[in-house]
């Protein structure tokens, strides 16, 4: 703009000054343009320099890194190392998996390295046989209705859309999914089958793992099973070395100034302060509290209808997506976890990693306080896993201690019987244990770097941005729960939710920060597409943004189709919710049908299946004489999968099908996006 501004100056001196000659003119635009182009971009370079966020970074990086982050190839080849670890990871478990078997590889004199998929050029995948006695092995996570995993997405595409020669890679697959799911650890048994296809070798058959069993368990078991595969494979032998690598060292930062101190920000310094868009997973928008009210009518449960604010943040959600809130822990756990290890919270430390080749420096952002990493990045609710137990042995000085993480860090028979009732039937997180077994005293830093990482909540959207596009709803129930040893466990961020009531003063309202995360949930296409919804209790969510998307339609005077809702709830009287708003959909005309269950109206329990199950007419009128869609939210254990069945048996009645036909048409459904299904386990 400055530079066609001077042009213009320099014209007009021209029409005032004939003396000047064009091509002193000229020459004099060529030297202003040099300038302004080098002291702007000195200036913007010194800016970066200034504004760069502070991190500790090791005192020496191999020309490697900086030479090629992607090239995980070149990296093992430098280090003298022979496994590569890759992940997919939503939630941090697969990534938490990879790093234990990287860690046991120099048991079996296979020094290991962890790899994001994501931050890697795969292709080089065709260059592990030229390591000796190479492995890579990958922990996929299968994601949503049977997806790969954010990081995992590029290399998935690769394997689908390549034929690279894999012969001579040696591999192994794990994978991580939940049996509630239709799509049990899809990814997985594809990436599994597709290496093989490409030539390579499987060391060891692949691995299944269902979070909604024991996958701690299912992931021990299979560990165990490939270094004994890994051994046959390569002629190696188990060093027998039991030593506890850390993986990252402490660093003093005492000195380090106030404002290049991380006091919860997700990832860049001051984040909440400078709030920048777009705004995703490592870039949440710190969103203002417009409404929190209760929509029980009575009991001593709670159910919170909650508005966050996002007038001027430029975010944009469709009906059906889902939101992400970032939780924090309560200061009360945070507290006893300092005065149980006598441990200054306030102290500032950074942890950072021992190898200097790992694209991850640090397990949180750090520097901060061991306050803010205990509050904001660390889960310290959920039950630990069998690897926190054997780290916390050495900490015991009590024998009986000692033994009893010793044998619950085991993968004997008694050992997992004793973790199973000790640790997750009484459902016991670090807190309780460190309560239990007073001799515990692990020094903090490690404590903070075997802790997984606090994962944000993923609650339906219940609302339309066509009614309301300055602010997301969600429906939350309260989770409190007493555990078979009388302790009282608090759901991490519903809890912090409730307690984040607006005012109605000056004051500054309460915040949370928050992002969209994208669904393939959605309303047909054509407003006129009849459809049938099925969500009991909070399952309503996203039906509540469905139905005011399409009432929005029908007052603008567009046509629109059936909608039949199925709700049910414990008492009508009681846990109902949004009733009054339903009731008014029917009236207007919006809702066409809605069919009620209280389980607990009347002597025998009532539920949302039997109404199906009753109304079978009207559930293939739609589904099959009409092309309507059906969409289930809910709890995918055991509501979903009844659904499921009833679907089925409806399509071979009334459709007049056979078993397998009748399964193949519901199949067909969900591939043409007309059956679809927002569950949870």
């Amino acid at each position: 703009m400055e530079n066609s501004e001077g042009v213009k100056i320099e014209s007009t001196v021209v029409t005032e000054e004939p003396l000047i000659s064009a091509l002193d003119i000229a020459l004099f635009v060529v030297i202003i343009t040099v300038a302004y182009f080098w002291y702007f971009k000195r200036d913007k370079q010194s800016s970066s320099s200034e504004k760069k966020p502070y991190t500790i970074q090791p005192s020496s990086l191999s020309s490697i890194e900086q030479t090629s982050n992607s090239s995980f190839i070149k990296k093992l080849k430098s280090t003298g190392r022979s496994l590569v670890v890759f992940y997919g990871s939503q939630t941090g478990t697969a990534e938490e998996f990879a790093g234990r078997i990287a860690k046991e590889g120099a048991r079996y004199k296979m020094k290991g390295m962890v790899a994001d998929p994501e931050e890697c050029d795969m292709a080089d995948l065709v260059e592990m046989k030229e390591i000796q006695k190479s492995l890579a092995i990958f922990c996929i996570a299968t994601y949503g209705e049977g997806d790969p995993t954010d990081n995992a997405m590029d290399f998935y595409e690769w394997l689908q859309n390549g034929d690279a020669d894999l012969e001579g890679l040696n591999y192994a697959v794990f994978g991580l999914g939940n049996k509630t799911y239709e799509h049990y650890n899809e990814i997985a048994i594809y990436i599994d089958q597709r290496l093989e296809e490409l030539g390579a070798t499987r060391v060891h058959e692949i691995g299944l793992g269902d979070d909604d069993a024991n996958i701690e368990d299912d992931f021990v078991s299979w560990k165990e099973k490939l270094w004994e595969s890994v051994c046959s494979h390569y002629g190696i032998e188990e060093t027998g070395e039991e030593s506890n690598i850390r993986q990252y060292k402490l660093v003093d930062c005492s000195e380090v100034l106030p404002e290049r101190i991380f006091s919860g920000e997700i990832s860049r310094l001051k984040s909440y302060e400078n709030q920048r868009f777009p705004f995703d997973v490592k870039n949440p928008y710190l969103s203002k509290i417009a409404v929190n009210r209760e929509l029980y009518k009575s009991g001593d449960r709670s159910c919170m209808h909650i508005e966050f604010d996002i007038d001027g943040s430029k975010m944009r959600y469709d009906t059906g997506d889902h939101v992400a809130v970032y939780p924090k822990n309560s200061s009360e756990l945070v507290d006893k976890i300092g005065e149980l290890l006598n441990a200054d919270l306030d102290a500032v430390f950074s942890l950072l990693n021992t190898d200097e080749e790992s694209s991850k420096k640090h397990p949180f952002p750090c520097p901060c306080t061991y306050r803010t990493a205990l509050t904001y990045y660390l889960d310290i609710t959920s039950n630990p896993r069998t690897h926190i137990m054997k780290e916390l042995i050495e900490y015991a000085s009590d024998p009986k201690d000692q033994e009893k993480l010793k044998l619950m860090a085991s993968s004997t028979p008694e050992g997992k019987k004793e973790f199973h009732e000790w640790i997750l039937r009484d459902n016991r997180n670090i807190v309780h244990i460190l309560e239990d077994l007073p001799s515990v005293k692990p020094d903090l830093d490690h404590l903070c770097e075997l802790l997984p990482r606090l994962q944000c909540r993923y609650y339906s959207i219940s609302s339309s941005p066509k009614v309301y596009p300055k602010s997301i709803h969600i429906t939350a129930v309260l989770v409190n729960y007493t555990t078979p040893t009388n302790r009282v466990n608090k759901g991490v961020a519903t809890n912090l939710l409730a307690q984040l009531i607006p005012t109605n003063d000056e004051l500054p309202q309460p915040t949370i920060p928050i992002y969209i995360r994208r669904s393939q949930f959605r309303l047909p296409p054509k407003s006129q597409t009849p459809i049938i919804m099925i969500g009991p209790g909070t399952g309503l969510a996203p039906f509540r943004g469905f139905i005011q998307e399409r009432d929005y339609a029908r007052k603008e005077g567009r046509e629109i189709g059936e909608m039949v809702l199925y709700f049910g709830c414990r008492k009508k009287d009681e846990d109902f919710i949004y009733e009054n708003e339903l009731q008014e959909y029917v009236a207007n005309g919006t809702l066409t049908k809605l069919h009620l269950a209280f389980s607990r109206d009347q002597p025998e329990k009532k539920y949302v299946t039997h109404l199906l199950e009753q109304n079978a007419d009207e559930l293939w009128n739609i589904i099959g004489e009409k092309s309507g869609h059906l969409y289930v939210c809910g709890d995918a254990r055991s509501m979903a999968k009844d659904v499921h069945s009833i679907i089925v048996k409806v399509v071979m009645e009334k459709g007049q099908m056979t078993n397998s036909q009748a399964l193949n048409y519901v199949k067909k459904m969900e591939q043409q996006k007309r059956y679809s299904a927002d569950v949870w386990s």
